[in-house]
């Protein structure tokens, strides 16, 4: 399994957005910025994409740059991130 598909909510598709865009591991989203990496997908896939995705990269970033995350952080939809 790789490092992607242990955090919470992420599955194949999301993996394989996070490759598209650039990320191998966890260690390469430390301080990686989500809004960017979602803009940098919309403009891959030449079209704007759901921003449900912006959120799940937010917290994939905030999971990525925690050590001991708060669960309710781990959920996509949390309103808000702060490190």
């Amino acid at each position: 399994m790789s490092e992607f598909l242990k955090i919470p909510y992420v599955g194949k598709a999301t993996e394989a957005s996070l490759k598209l865009i650039g990320y191998d591991t966890l260690e390469s989203l430390q301080d990686a910025d989500p809004e960017l990496m979602y803009e940098k997908e919309c403009k891959i896939r030449k079209q704007k994409i759901d921003r449900c995705q912006l959120y799940m990269y937010r917290m994939i970033v905030y999971y990525a740059n925690t050590s001991n995350p708060d669960p309710d952080k781990l959920k996509w939809w949390y309103p808000r991130y702060s490190s």
